[in-house]
């Protein structure tokens, strides 16, 4: 997890000299939670994120367990508390993921390591392969061929992560949220065989956030059989 050391030491560093910054409730057209492509784990490495996550204290602040918890792959657009089935971003949101997961196998990604960062909790990902930069290349080109600007604005995404919990507003202990950090620096919750990728929609439920899937794509393509004498 060494590519992740500076990145914990900065998070546990702006906790502690109360630089943490929270998120607020949506509202339309804001930068943040806007629709989004994201891979979503299941199964035993799902249960496992999600069991950690429900022993943290932090009340007041955003949880994420379940169908919640996701890797993204690109932010798409600000917010809008409605994107009907018909809408033109939607439809083509759709179709460039579909042309960009076909005939690509499943994201593998080893989803281990819990680090505080200046907004929340996250989860590291290592990529097994190359696939996940595959699919966000094509995926990025697939839009551009639709004449689609998203909200990566150049970005190259090289860090990929599950986060656990968005903080919602002041930090009242950082030094609790930093100590169950560091409890579990080394979890290593196994490699997520990530099969769908989808376009999202977050929805503020209150005190929580939850996941709306929008659209789907899945991956067709197969891993290489290992090499055998």
């Amino acid at each position: 997890m060494s590519d992740f050391a500076e990145f914990r030491a900065e998070g546990r560093a702006a906790l502690l000299s109360g630089g943490a910054t929270y998120d607020v409730p949506m509202v339309e057209g804001a930068q943040r939670w806007g629709a989004a492509a994201v891979l979503r784990p299941t199964g035993e490495v799902l249960s496992r994120l999600s069991e950690l996550a429900a022993t943290i204290e932090a009340p007041g602040h955003w949880v994420h367990g379940g169908r919640t918890l996701h890797v993204t792959l690109r932010s798409l657009e600000p917010y809008r508390a409605r994107i009907p089935e018909d809408d033109p971003l939607r439809r083509a949101y759709g179709a460039a993921l579909a042309e960009a997961a076909d005939d690509l196998p499943p994201v593998r990604i080893r989803l281990s390591g819990v680090s505080p960062h200046r907004g929340g909790v996250l989860v590291y990902g290592h990529p097994e392969d190359d696939t996940v930069t595959t699919l966000w290349r094509r995926f990025a080109a697939a839009l551009a061929a639709r004449d689609v600007r998203d909200l990566e604005h150049g970005r190259i995404r090289d860090r990929w992560y599950v986060s656990l919990v968005h903080f919602a507003g002041p930090l009242a202990e950082p030094a609790k949220i930093i100590r169950w950090c560091d409890d579990h620096a080394d979890a290593d919750f196994g490699v997520a065989e990530l099969t769908t990728a989808e376009i999202v929609q977050f929805v503020h439920t209150g005190t929580s956030i939850q996941v709306k899937a929008l659209e789907q794509a899945g991956t067709t393509g197969r891993h290489p059989a290992p090499f055998r004498r």
